[in-house]
């Protein structure tokens, strides 16, 4: 198993006049885990919600392996999206597995229970009466344990304690190395999740604004410190994102273009210039990409597809 090929083309969703998704062009990597990230209101889940096949984009088209999976039940029960408590708030634990159990040809209810042990959820409880946080781990026991070769995780940790939260990664990366598929995961806590992407899908008022490898996505970040007429001189340019001042220090933050020729000579250049350089986590990139307040915006990238993975 290794995941479906998510192709997204041209897609459009609204609601009323309310545009949540506008011209989305992106690809989904097959097996791998995809952070989908992007600020309240982004369209993140309007996405999630359209890939798993809940909605019908208003324009555009997703396809799974080149299929539309809306109304293709083959391709819906190959997808698991989970929202929170997983949408069975009026059943308890154990009828919730079993009905898992019966729909589903990849869930694994020995590893849901194993789970379910150690995120300490309740057994035989309605879903309705436990706490935010048991519903969240709940829920993401179901999406493990589903093994769907498209696994879609919605904000997911919403009220889980940090140990269940840690758990929840821990046990995600190991069941991905043991059963490959194609994850993505919608967070707003970027800076906890971010070492488990290996692609980043932002999107910023409802269109792409970046789409690609996360190793590629951190080496774009680039935070240059010192004088602030040799900081001036070194990123001149360049996409400036960010400027801090503190006297005659500036720090600026860099979103070097691909093919950029801040290269693999970058750290001597700014040493001979008595500088230094600091790579940038991809929290703080998303933060100062969407902010709109970034010094020398970027052009809105990568609306065409991704290119495919090696």
């Amino acid at each position: 198993m290794t995941g479906p090929e998510v192709v997204i083309q041209d897609v459009s969703v609204a609601f009323g006049r309310t545009e949540a998704l506008r011209g989305v062009n992106a690809r989904v990597a097959p097996g791998a885990i995809t952070g989908l990230i992007g600020r309240n209101g982004a369209g993140k889940s309007t996405l999630l919600a359209s890939l798993a096949a809940f909605r019908k984009p208003n324009a555009g088209r997703i396809t799974l392996d080149g299929q539309d999976p809306y109304e293709n039940a083959g391709l819906m029960a190959a997808t698991c999206l989970i929202r929170e408590s997983g949408d069975f708030a009026d059943l308890n634990t154990g009828q919730a597995l079993a009905l898992v159990t019966s729909v589903r040809s990849t869930f694994s209810r020995p590893y849901a229970e194993e789970l379910l042990e150690r995120f300490r959820v309740p057994r035989r409880r309605r879903i309705d009466k436990l706490s935010r946080g048991q519903r969240s781990a709940f829920g993401a026991a179901i999406g493990l344990a589903s093994r769907a070769p498209l696994t879609l995780f919605d904000e997911v940790y919403l009220g889980m304690d940090a140990p269940t939260r840690y758990a929840f990664y821990d046990e995600l990366l190991a069941d991905y190395a043991a059963h490959p598929r194609t994850i993505v995961i919608s967070s707003h806590l970027i800076e906890e999740v971010e070492r488990m992407f290996e692609y980043v899908l932002v999107l910023d008022e409802g269109r792409v604004l970046l789409n690609e490898p996360a190793d590629t996505l951190r080496q774009r970040g680039v935070r240059v410190i010192g004088d602030e007429r040799a900081v001036e001189e070194f990123v001149s340019g360049h996409t400036v994102i960010s400027r801090q001042r503190l006297g005659r220090t500036v720090a600026a933050t860099l979103f070097a273009d691909m093919g950029s020729d801040l290269g693999a000579d970058a750290g001597r250049r700014a040493a001979a210039k008595g500088l230094e350089l600091e790579h940038v986590s991809i929290q703080d990139l998303f933060v100062h990409l969407t902010s709109g307040q970034a010094a020398d915006p970027p052009a809105r990238a990568a609306e065409a597809p991704s290119k495919e993975p090696a």
